[in-house]
């Protein structure tokens, strides 16, 4: 193959790969920490917290290279979703609910309390309101 030709389909495919991350809503740990600032929580905390309970193993969640779970919804856009479960509007109190506890709010969900405290739930609530 004509190395021009190489080169070009490269930085085609390395273009794609750097499109389909932003269009993820991928952040960087570097956007991260600027949204550190969030009401609710650290969404940097809250990454952190995702990878150690294991988030992953159910949903698919930007910006989190081992979040590749089939069985919950994945996650992508969260920040622009406007109900959360189907049941409660997307607000930052109620997500802090639902991963408090989401059989209080959707008693048939397939999602477990995974036991966060309120701490522990409002950084990962400000993590994935940083899914835009």
């Amino acid at each position: 193959m004509n190395p021009r030709r190489l080169h070009a389909r490269l930085l085609a495919a390395a273009l794609a790969l750097f499109s389909a991350a932003i269009f993820a809503g991928c952040l960087s740990d570097s956007q991260i920490s600027d949204a550190s600032q969030s009401a609710i929580g650290n969404p940097h905390a809250g990454k952190q917290l995702i990878v150690s309970y294991g988030c992953g193993s159910c949903h698919t969640i930007p910006g989190i290279y081992t979040a590749r779970g089939l069985v919950g919804p994945p996650l992508y856009f969260f920040g622009r979703r406007t109900m959360i479960a189907g049941e409660l509007p997307n607000t930052p109190e109620n997500l802090t609910r639902w991963l408090l506890n989401p059989r209080t709010i959707e008693p048939d969900t397939a999602m477990p309390p995974v036991g966060l405290n309120t701490v522990q739930a409002r950084d990962v609530a400000a993590y994935l309101e940083t899914l835009h």
